[in-house]
């Protein structure tokens, strides 16, 4: 196909593609870490102590939320609890002898608090985040032997309910390419914009709906990381560990030709080896990712709430329909657990219950039942 062969210009690169791909997870890591640098200086000290423990057991990305559950709690603490005792001053002694009484009011204060100056609310799985952050936190001290009592272990957690799946159905699959592909709907705004990023977003869109892939993931990919020889590219996935996927020629096709419209821009640097670029030409950011799938999906379909994630799910869904193995489904997706899977992706209930249902037989029919005979 003539649009693949002009990808030889990034299939010859002559660099390090290795360095590349650390270079950008680098630099997210080492913004993490400045944010919970400032977060700890917020903190009681003994909590950096915790962090530097749990450092070779998490990602930044895991602590940094750490960091932002426990800014919440310790503030809590210091003004219910401790009778405005100073954050910073808040030692370990205050620690064990918060109760567990205490963690259930600050479950219950996060329906709707304040913190400075703003008011915020927490539903029942932000609520079961930030007791699993501090109930680590408290097993951390009492496995040290720095607390006496692990009060935390005693608070049970919330009760989680059934988040509703919304994925696309195979014709809103097809609603949004075209739409992406021909800017229909839009306004005369939009469609300035849309000419500039056309292709790009087919390919982004073609991506996700084509292989699953997580929106970190996708942010992260280089020029190098795509082989059209075996149709398959690198990833990073959570946790820092790398994998090698496959895509259809479908998806070929759609990331051959937006690589062949960069190599014609004249704008885009030779240094530059981010995959997707934005109007700026450099890598394209998390929050224009999830924008440019919100644009699109309210113009095909307005009702549902779709992010990149929920792509993910369409794709999920979409491939257990197509293979019935919910195994393969988990390893394509990067899921360490097949119960993970198995409860993000509603069409593997739903179909096995479809499949089942006219199993059980409760009558033999009545061969002498003239409906029978027709």
């Amino acid at each position: 196909m003539e649009v693949r062969k002009s990808v030889d210009f990034f299939l010859c690169l002559r660099y390090n593609a290795h360095m590349v791909d650390l270079s950008f997870y680098q630099k997210r890591n080492i913004n993490n870490l400045k944010r919970i640098e400032g977060l700890l200086k917020e903190l009681p000290s003994f909590v950096e102590e915790y962090f530097l423990g749990i450092e070779n057991q998490t990602s930044t990305l895991t602590r940094l939320n750490y960091a932002y559950d426990l800014r919440i709690f310790f503030d809590y603490l210091s003004n219910q609890c401790l009778r405005g005792k100073a954050v910073r001053s808040i030692t370990l002694p205050d620690l064990e002898a918060v109760s567990g009484t205490d963690i259930e009011r600050f479950l219950s204060y996060l329906s709707h608090y304040e913190f400075r100056g703003a008011y915020e609310s927490c539903n029942e799985r932000a609520k079961a985040r930030k007791l699993s952050t501090i109930r680590a936190l408290f097993k951390y001290f009492f496995k040290k032997d720095k607390i006496k009592v692990d009060n935390a272990a005693k608070v049970s957690m919330p009760k989680l309910h059934e988040k509703e799946i919304i994925r696309l159905e195979p014709n809103e699959i097809v609603d949004l390419l075209n739409c992406a592909d021909s800017g229909s709907g839009m306004s005369n705004h939009q469609r300035a914009f849309h000419d500039k990023t056309r292709i790009r977003d087919v390919a982004i869109l073609t991506l996700f709906l084509g292989t699953g892939i997580r929106i970190s993931e996708l942010v992260g990919l280089n020029n190098e990381d795509i082989d059209f020889t075996s149709n398959s590219f690198k990833v990073t996935r959570k946790g820092g560990n790398q994998a090698i996927l496959y895509f259809s020629d479908e998806v070929a096709d759609a990331l051959a030709r937006y690589m062949a419209y960069k190599e014609d821009d004249l704008h885009v640097s030779e240094q530059e080896h981010a995959l997707f670029l934005s109007l700026k030409m450099r890598r394209i950011s998390v929050r224009a990712v999830e924008n440019l799938v919100k644009k699109y999906s309210k113009l095909v379909s307005p009702l549902k709430k779709i992010s990149p994630h929920k792509l993910r799910s369409t794709y999920g869904t979409q491939l257990y329909r197509e293979t019935k193995d919910i195994y393969i489904v988990a390893d394509v997706l990067g899921h360490k657990d097949v119960n993970t899977t198995r409860k993000h992706y509603a069409a593997i209930q739903e179909d096995a219950r479809r499949n089942v249902a006219g199993k059980v037989r409760l009558r033999e029919p009545d061969p002498d039942d003239d409906d029978t005979q027709h």
